[in-house]
């Protein structure tokens, strides 16, 4: 690696740190604590969640993977996607993108920088009441030796109604386990993807 190319990564990388303790924080052992969700405020008494993992696939082909949750979570497919088996070859299509475009069901892109990031806020309807409210940004960040940083962010308000606040601490935890297998499956994939292009 140059050494402008070492310069460039501590200009795009943000300052890492520990993540937090219990369903807060999974992944990596330190990663950026980014500032807001996407061109607005995050939600009202929101608490912010972090899940990250390292890839030796570079960013443009992580941010690819990352760009086909429009077509299905990448978690378990019996359990979020009605038993139907997540598409497994990429489709550069994935990559036009639009703020208002439906993902996954009940979230919509709120904003995006391409190559980069990409935010989405929870649909209004059935899904918030039980949810609270909820900004989600994904960011893909390049890291030392042509690897990235995958790194999802939560901001999660307090759902309404009794018991909210342990809810909110219970739904956290499911999510740890949805979104590790989210990030692991968007990594093997890209990984497989690289691997296959240096041996073509």
């Amino acid at each position: 690696m140059s050494e402008s190319d070492v310069e460039a990564l501590e200009v795009t990388m943000p300052h890492r740190h520990r993540p937090p303790l219990g369903p807060w924080g999974w992944g990596t052992p330190e990663m950026p604590v980014p500032s807001d969700p996407d061109d607005e405020p995050a939600p009202a008494g929101s608490r912010l969640a972090l899940r990250a993992v390292e890839s030796d696939a570079s960013p443009g082909t992580l941010f690819l993977w990352l760009c086909h949750l429009r077509r299905a979570p990448y978690s378990y497919d019996l359990l979020d996607n009605l038993g139907r088996r997540r598409p497994r070859q990429a489709d550069p299509r994935m990559m036009q993108l639009a703020r208002g475009q439906a993902v996954r069901t009940i979230f919509e892109l709120t904003g995006f920088a391409p190559g980069r990031s990409r935010s989405l806020r929870i649909a209004p309807g059935l899904s918030m009441l039980l949810f609270g409210a909820l900004a989600l940004r994904y960011d893909v960040l390049p890291l030392p030796g042509s690897r990235s940083l995958l790194q999802a962010s939560l901001w999660w308000s307090r759902p309404p109604g009794p018991f909210g606040t342990l809810r909110r601490y219970l739904l956290a935890w499911g999510d740890v386990l949805m979104m590790r297998r989210q990030l692991l499956t968007l990594r093997a994939l890209a990984e497989r993807d690289e691997e296959h292009r240096a041996r073509s």
